[in-house]
């Protein structure tokens, strides 16, 4: 699988850690080594989510199967156990606090209820983790990183004396679902345009493209929402399209063959799923261009 040969690959002897939380994995891994390749390192990964009544709730993304400090622990010392293999690093990304707006416009029990379940997560989460990385060093000493939080959570996420490491990357772009927090605001960073290609009627131009939707369930909040000028909208029939892109509006009626309409993502990683640079700009003048990994020509997943 692609998994095990990137893992495997000897172009990038110490510069990948795999994440793996079934003995499976390692399994796959070492079957696709060859002799005398580099180690490969290891980051275990726990399932941070929020489990209530039993169990029978469960909240958080459908990770790991890892949750207890046992569990941890086990793979732990099967990483240690075999040739070629070094544990280096912990995952507890808890995505249902730092990933998941707390602040739904027009949706104050809902946002009340996120609120709830959210600090109750991580007051569970903290002690649990903290478990957890006591286990996990007690076999592997040398523990490089113990990763966890994000953009919703840094501030609680860095509390924890367990966490070595916050990864909160997306919030800098503010892409538009971070318009929903309470414990973050920011200034949206990032945008992409699409060219006006048709001028359909009064009220209505059509750009190129622009269906870019966000992962995750489906819905209105998945897609792009048109930014600059302000006060344009989606046609209902047709949405955001592969092709073409009809908006509708007063501003429309401004906007020329050629003009620029500037989008807000979803998200800040399907952004660059997309497009193959970003530009900088600083004032009114662009002061680089950095390539995404698209743009080097990776293709990871």
């Amino acid at each position: 699988s692609a998994f095990a040969e990137l893992a495997a690959d000897p172009k990038l002897a110490g510069a990948v850690t795999v994440m793996v939380d079934d003995h499976a994995q390692l399994e796959l891994i070492d079957a696709s080594r060859a002799g005398g390749r580099e180690e490969i390192r290891v980051c275990l990964e726990l399932d941070t989510s929020l489990r209530m009544l039993g169990g029978r709730v469960r909240i958080g993304a459908l990770r790991s199967p890892l949750r207890s400090p046992a569990q941890l622990a086990e793979l732990a010392r099967s990483v240690a156990r075999r040739p070629g293999f070094r544990l280096v690093g912990l995952m507890a990304y808890e995505g249902h606090v730092a990933g998941v707006g707390d602040a739904l416009a027009g949706r104050p029990l809902r946002s009340r209820a996120i609120r709830l379940m959210q600090s109750a997560a991580r007051k569970e989460l903290a002690v649990r983790r903290a478990e957890v990385v006591r286990a996990v060093r007690a076999v592997a000493p040398d523990l490089e990183f113990v990763n966890g939080g994000g953009t919703g959570s840094v501030q609680h996420t860095a509390a924890e004396t367990a966490v070595t490491e916050i990864a909160a990357g997306s919030g800098l772009y503010v892409p538009r679902l971070f318009d929903n927090y309470t414990s973050f605001t920011g200034r949206p960073a990032a945008l992409f345009a699409q060219p006006v290609v048709r001028r359909p009627g009064v009220g209505v131009v059509t750009v190129l493209g622009g269906g870019y939707p966000a992962s995750g369930a489906a819905g209105a909040d998945r897609s792009p929402v048109p930014y600059l000028p302000e006060g344009l909208r989606y046609d209902a029939q047709e949405g955001a399209g592969e092709v073409q892109t009809p908006l509708l509006g007063s501003p429309a009626d401004d906007l020329l063959i050629g003009d620029k309409v500037w989008f807000r993502h979803a998200k800040a990683g399907e952004l660059c799923e997309r497009f193959d640079a970003l530009d900088l700009i600083e004032g009114d003048r662009i002061t680089a261009s950095v390539p995404t990994y698209r743009g080097e020509g990776q293709t990871f997943l």
